[in-house]
């Protein structure tokens, strides 16, 4: 499979189905009828229970996982007759020992669904806010093992499966050699294409994770493992992609494509996994055009891309109201002066590791958008550098953007 294709599947999939998508899918929900009844006169004689139905959007079934349904009725609870809570709701509902608000199934964890807000029965309430990477404990799921998330995503999964086999299918009419391995090294000098190539396989197979886990943390109600499931997937995704590579005869499979594989599907884990962490880093990719405005392939496509790991302002609270939440701290990783004719001519490679400041776009654009499109354009912003909008300085002495 060619490296722009690689990179247009992830890029499309990201697209597609981010988590801020995944909210939009999730924010349709069923609807729970509720009565309410005037209560019984000063005099202690009862009164007719007037039933007015109101209804109130709940996210969808499948995320209320081991959640009953529970029936109220006013008139039992002024006899003092009123249903408990079930258990799993009771320890939802905790925080600090005091009663809280609670959004349930996806509501809570970033999707849409029943978000309960104001004061309770029991006095002001203090909202419970969800996290990104907090997760429903496993045993309170019925989404337990890596299966049961796994069949979640089947049929993305076996369209990833189909995409790689069809774009790849071609080179079993070509001339093949038998399964063979190839060492390509990482980021030497000596290297192909000085390690571009490998930080394209970290970041596509990321950005398969990140789209996996945005399905999965939907559909199994923010289930804890489900990280680590979409990290397998899209890494035995690039894994089976790889071995139209070992009938090459002038490639082989190589376990540093493999090695940078997981790295950026572990990425993915550590960013939907630890508090704070999806708020305040991205791993970006930016691309600069070229004379052809875009290279789909080869040498001059790995010399348009630059890789960045990014330390957004707008993740911490201190900067939130300040000009500084629209920048974003970079360190990066380019290479130029590797081409074919480069190499020819005895041009020495370059390797740019480099260190700056950008625009975060998204932020700045979009940060404060209600709208869908917005909220969409938001999340992709957060995978994309666009170019021209830093100013950076490399270990080549290099001062740009």
């Amino acid at each position: 499979m060619g490296p722009g294709a690689r990179t247009v599947l992830a890029l499309a999939g990201c697209v597609a189905a981010t988590p801020a998508c995944a909210e939009i899918i999730a924010s349709t929900g069923d609807t729970v009828p509720v009565v309410t009844s005037t209560p019984p006169d000063s005099q202690g004689a009862a009164t007719s229970l007037e039933q007015i139905p109101v209804t109130l959007p709940v996210a969808p079934s499948e995320t209320l996982v081991g959640v009953q349904p529970i029936a109220w009725n006013l008139g039992d609870a002024l006899d003092g007759n009123a249903p408990q809570a079930s258990a799993e709701v009771a320890a939802m509902a905790a925080s600090g020992g005091e009663p809280a608000n609670v959004g349930i199934g996806a509501a809570g964890f970033g999707g849409g669904g029943l978000d309960v807000s104001g004061d309770t029965v029991n006095g002001p309430a203090d909202p419970l806010k969800r996290r990104w990477s907090d997760h429903i404990p496993r045993d309170q799921s019925q989404y337990r093992t890596f299966w049961q998330q796994a069949r979640t995503v089947r049929t993305e999964a076996l369209i990833g499966v189909a995409y790689f086999t069809l774009i790849s299918s071609h080179k079993f009419f070509e001339e093949t050699a038998p399964f063979h391995f190839k060492d390509e090294g990482y980021f030497g000098k000596d290297t192909e294409n000085i390690g571009v190539d490998k930080l394209t396989h970290a970041f596509d197979t990321y950005l398969l994770a990140e789209f996996f886990h945005s399905q999965i943390h939907r559909k199994t109600g923010a289930t804890a493992g489900d990280a680590i499931t979409a990290a397998i997937i899209a890494s035995g995704l690039m894994a089976f992609n790889e071995i139209s590579d070992a009938i090459e005869p002038d490639s082989g499979y190589s376990l540093q494509d493999v090695s940078m594989n997981i790295a950026g599907a572990a990425l993915s884990v550590l960013r939907n996994t630890v508090p704070g962490m999806k708020e305040k880093f991205s791993f970006k990719i930016e691309i600069v055009p070229n004379s052809n405005i875009y290279s789909i392939q080869g040498k001059p496509h790995y010399a348009q891309q630059r890789f960045m790991f990014s330390l957004k302002g707008a993740g911490f609270e201190e900067l939130n109201h300040s000009p500084l939440r629209y920048l974003d701290l970079q360190v990066g990783y380019f290479a130029s002066d590797f081409s074919n004719a480069d190499k020819a001519a005895g041009v020495d490679p370059k390797r740019h590791l480099f260190f700056g400041v950008g625009l975060n776009l998204g932020e700045l654009l979009f940060g404060k958008s209600q709208s869908r499109l917005g909220r969409v354009a938001y999340t992709v912003l957060d995978y994309f550098q666009l170019p021209y909008t830093s100013l950076r300085y490399d270990t080549t002495g290099r001062v740009g953007y």
